[in-house]
């Protein structure tokens, strides 16, 4: 039986995670249309039945896995520009908080645009978008938010950092907040159960990611870390992996399988609605490895970095025994790294007092991790 505190804890969890009433079952889709373009696609067919598809997937995931590098490759873009523009909510709720819009209507900031090197059939989500909080200096970090954030979220931690002389481009990730398309209310387009478009949609987070970091280097910025929370950990670990530049990593919310998160954890309850009917999940997982961290630690080794991994005690999303189970694999890989966990839950991190400690943890983290 649980204490009264974890209890106590669990019950605000579901509260908060029973807040937004917006959230849509969709069905299984396959998304193969997704997969037309990606690097290694030669000589795999589909096929004609669920099956087959099924088959399809996991031989493109081993294909994805071993190639990796190939597959989050990408063109550089050649319109980086800074737009100063008016700062807006972009609220995922149905009924938006009024003191949130009233707290930012006037006030203007800078946004780093560019066309994302991941083409996508929605104009909006083809338009990166960056929030750029600058200090002179040479450290800085790509900042990348958690699933349905708005626009304003990690703002503040963002200034903290640039207090320590820590530059921030704060990352609208795909699907998110001025890149949403306008038939959606949430972010579903960038977790579903599409999974093709699921897939499509960490490739492009994971290239935005990169490109950020084409263009903070070409500001004069040679040291460089990234902080990712909930599903922008996994964007963030995925590019940790991929790219040598990244020479500090902060990882809020940790989590080994795609599948493993978005079947079990309580904030992506409706997605499993829509596919518990459909397929197992360790046909799920093996379709999902591609953007699972798990399958990259060999690959995040081959480069000397600190990285800090913070997760929740009482976390009914990114499930404890899966932190663990990242927190083992850096101990054996023998990866330098520092491991916080928190007497809260996932959404409860982002409450008081939780939200402080966690902001502590992770701006102590970063002052001192690039010496």
């Amino acid at each position: 039986m649980p204490s009264r505190y974890a209890q106590w804890m669990y019950d605000w969890e579901t509260r908060l995670t029973s807040v937004d009433n917006n959230r849509v079952v969709r069905p299984l889709e396959w998304g193969l249309e997704w997969a037309e373009h990606w690097p290694g696609r030669d000589g795999l067919v589909p096929g004609q039945t669920p099956r087959e598809w099924l088959e399809f997937f996991s031989r493109f995931n081993d294909r994805i896995i071993q190639t990796s590098d190939d597959f989050y490759s990408y063109r550089p873009p050649s319109d980086f520009r800074l737009e100063r523009r008016e700062v807006q909510v972009f609220s995922t709720r149905e009924v938006p908080d009024p003191r949130l819009e009233a707290k930012v209507r006037g006030t203007y900031a800078e946004f780093l645009r560019f066309t994302s090197p991941v083409k996508t059939p929605f104009p909006e989500n083809n338009l990166a978008n960056a929030r750029w909080f600058p200090v002179r200096g040479r450290r800085a970090v790509v900042l990348l938010p958690h699933w349905n954030s708005d626009a304003l979220a990690y703002n503040g931690l963002c200034r903290v950092l640039n207090w320590m002389g820590i530059a921030v481009l704060r990352l609208s990730m795909p699907y998110h907040d001025v890149r949403m398309p306008a038939e959606i209310q949430r972010a579903d387009f960038a977790v579903s159960a599409n999974i093709g478009r699921t897939i499509d949609s960490v490739r492009q987070g994971v290239i935005d990611v990169r490109c950020c970091l084409d263009w903070l280097e070409s500001e004069g910025y040679n040291r460089l870390g990234i902080v990712g929370t909930s599903l922008g950990s996994c964007y963030a670990f995925i590019a940790t992996a991929h790219d040598p530049r990244i020479g500090v990593a902060a990882f809020n919310h940790a989590s080994t399988y795609f599948a493993d998160v978005v079947w079990h954890g309580q904030s992506t309850r409706h997605i499993r609605g829509g596919l518990h009917a459909a397929i197992e999940l360790d046909d799920l997982r093996q379709v999902w490895r591609a953007i699972s961290p798990m399958v990259y630690f060999d690959k995040f080794s081959r480069w000397p970095r600190n990285s800090l991994i913070v997760y929740a005690r009482y976390d009914m999303t990114f499930l404890p025994e899966f932190s663990r189970q990242v927190v083992a694999e850096f101990e054996r890989h023998n990866l330098r790294h520092k491991v916080v966990v928190l007497p809260c839950g996932h959404y409860t991190m982002g409450e008081t007092p939780f939200k402080y400690m966690d902001g502590w943890q992770l701006a102590s983290f970063l002052r001192t991790a690039f010496d």
